[in-house]
């Protein structure tokens, strides 16, 4: 039985948005309910009377009125949404011209950054107007090399407002990883920095940038962001011009395109486990919907609000942190290692902009309570009312830890979901308990279950999370995916017309939501999901190695990556090698992939259909049993890797 570390009082669960929504669908409704399962229940099996109060509620807003919520919620994938609705993202996320803080940016440098709303609006405006100039229109790919900062988000509202769609990835990725994904979509500009800031040392960008755009000949022009230089030299990048350059001066006014519901808004990646990233595209209105309910209803964000999440642009947090900008909230946006210049680094900044909702990662918090951080103790947070994490399940040490060094009273959601969808399965309820190791509740409008064996509903028990009915931020298409089979496959090969997610949940008797971890090979170290075929990419590369296998092995309450090399026929894993491996991997995929530990192996073990193994492996590693051997072209390979010393520390 899971331990409860918190109830709200009764005065905070009435103060809730969350209640003041269960109030209003009682009184539409003629209902009585007074918890959140019961809500739940209702929301799933009325999905049309849902939705459409929710957009009410949210006051969304609107070029003209829909007809109908959903035209057949029991379609999926296909359902159409708010059918004959014309909304913009960006204008939704621009309602508040005012003198109220938007944005506040920290950096390593330790420069400190504003932005109102009235001057989000006018910045948006200048570049707005420029991409309109160059030719940008509905249906165009703006793309983001850049940092988590200010301008990040005005080049991708400048985009949104133009009905262009927009992607980015994190400046750490190197050349091969950001070509996997942007040179997918052929996108015309590219917004970058000319560099970003780790552990107190400025990196160049301006090489890398040259490399993409050598591959990418669609792209017309690049807008580089001034970072760590004052004036960059951009004279290696074709067709280049400075951020403030290329702003239109003159413009005040933004003209919001009027976009369809399911009109493409975001192009979203996969992590690239089984070769080159799925290119998932996200609509404006499902974007819109999805987060602000997740965001008013399941964490209590309020205009007079300060939400921080420490994520970068190449993760979906940073869609999602931004989609509070919807509700006029404060969003505080932070560039850099969070260790630095010390592990206390991020809740200095919390008690500094009196941050009311904090965002990070499993993996942070563990990494947190290992460094002897007391955030309790050391700063004020008065003001902290939750904490979210999410990237990888939260253990039930971390949990307490929480309540014990950070504070007794505060909301503290995991949240699960994932890049497929913009959003969360499973999150907080503000209305409701925090157990240890607990999500709160799965989500409003969210039909979902853990599936048994016999594909029925199951609590108490392990089971493959499922979702039964269409949602609003489900990806609208893949991109290059002209007949849909990819887009099928990687969601309703399991079981037809429901969404199979890859991960293992239990949901509780009194409905929360217990996470087990990817059911497929992802990795997950530091709570940031990573796929093997993008290291794969680089190692095939190596005349070194003959093949090689790469698993996680849950380690401290996070995850290691371990790669298993089979050595080519005069060779050996010396440390030259090993640090090539690593050098190799940090500059051409990202930091994150480099590997823990590297273990000379003597094969590798392969499915009869020449498909790697990795499931079996990270089993054979954690002393569980692998079942069903047949199915592998050479069985005896496993063998190596049961009780491998090297991995016992």
């Amino acid at each position: 039985m899971s331990k409860l570390l918190w109830q709200p009082a009764e005065d905070r669960i009435k103060t809730t948005n969350m209640y003041g929504f269960m109030t209003l669908v009682n009184k539409t409704y003629d209902k009585n309910f007074k918890a959140y399962p019961e809500l739940w229940e209702w929301s799933v099996e009325n999905i049309e009377d849902f939705w459409t109060i929710a957009w009410d509620f949210l006051d969304i807003k609107a070029f003209s009125p829909f007809e109908k919520a959903i035209d057949d919620p029991q379609k999926m994938p296909g359902a159409k949404f708010f059918v004959n609705s014309k909304l913009n993202f960006a204008q939704n996320l621009l309602r508040f011209k005012d003198d109220r803080l938007a944005l506040v940016f920290r950096g390593e440098d330790s420069v400190r950054r504003t932005l109102t709303y009235e001057k989000l609006y006018d910045e948006v405006a200048k570049t707005a107007a420029s991409l309109k100039k160059m030719g940008i229109q509905k249906g165009d790919r703006v793309v983001g090399f850049v940092p988590n900062m200010p301008e990040s988000i005005i080049a991708m509202l400048a985009a949104a407002s133009l009905g262009a769609i927009w992607s980015s990835c994190s400046p750490d990725f190197g050349i091969k990883g950001v070509l996997d994904r942007f040179g997918q979509t052929q996108p015309k500009v590219l917004f970058t920095a000319d560099g970003y800031f780790f552990k107190g040392k400025p990196m160049d960008s301006i090489e890398r940038i040259a490399g993409i755009v050598k591959e990418i000949p669609s792209i017309e022009k690049i807008v580089v962001i001034p970072y760590v230089s004052d004036a960059p030299d951009t004279s290696s990048l074709p067709n280049a011009i400075l951020f403030e350059d290329f702003k239109d001066p003159e413009a005040t006014q933004i003209t919001f395109e009027p976009m369809d519901f399911d009109d493409p808004l975001y192009i979203m990646y996969s992590s690239g486990t089984t070769g080159l990233p799925k290119c998932m595209v996200q609509s404006q209105g499902g974007v819109l919907l999805h987060q602000k309910k997740e965001l008013v209803l399941h964490t209590d964000l309020k205009q007079d609000d300060t939400i921080f999440y420490f994520t970068t642009c190449g993760w979906m947090m940073w869609n999602w942190l931004t989609a509070s900008l919807s509700v006029g909230a404060t969003l505080v946006l932070y560039d850099g290692n969070p260790f630095h210049p010390g592990p206390d680094a991020l809740w200095k900044m919390a008690q500094d902009e009196k941050i009311t909702i904090f965002g990070t990662s499993a993996g942070y918090i563990e990494a947190l309570k290992n460094a002897g951080v007391k955030p309790g103790r050391q700063f004020d947070l008065s003001a902290l009312k939750s904490v979210l994490s999410t990237g990888s399940p939260l253990s039930d040490e971390n949990f307490e830890f929480i309540y014990k060094e950070v504070k007794q009273d505060l909301q503290l959601s995991s949240i699960s979901g994932g890049s497929d969808l913009n959003g969360c399965f499973a999150l907080g309820n503000p209305m409701g308990p925090v157990y240890s190791g607990e999500l709160q509740c799965r989500g409003l409008g969210m039909k979902v279950y853990a599936y048994d064996e016999n594909a029925q509903p199951t609590i108490g028990k392990q089971a493959e999370l499922v979702c039964a009915a269409p949602f609003p931020s489900m990806p609208i298409f893949f991109w290059g995916d002209d007949d849909g089979s990819k887009y099928h496959s990687a969601y309703f090969d399991e079981y037809p017309g429901i969404w199979t997610h890859g991960d293992f949940i239990m949901v509780t008797e009194h409905g929360g939501v217990i996470m087990f971890g990817r059911s497929d090979a992802t990795l997950n170290p530091g709570g940031v999901r990573i796929g093997t075929a993008e290291i794969y990419r680089r190692l095939d590369a190596m005349e070194e190695l003959e093949d090689s296998v790469i698993v996680g092995q849950s380690w401290n309450n996070d995850v290691r990556v371990i790669l298993f090399v089979k050595i080519a026929q005069g060779f050996e894993l010396d440390e030259a090698l090993q640090t090539k491996i690593k050098k190799d991997i940090r500059a051409n995929a990202s930091p994150r992939h480099v590997p823990a530990k590297i273990i000379a192996c003597p094969d590798v073990p392969y499915t009869l259909n020449m498909k790697k193994v990795e499931l079996a492996v990270k089993k054979m590693i954690e002393g569980k049993e692998v079942k069903n051997k047949d199915a592998l072209k050479n069985p005896e390979a496993l063998d190596f890797f049961g009780n491998i010393t090297e991995l016992k520390s």
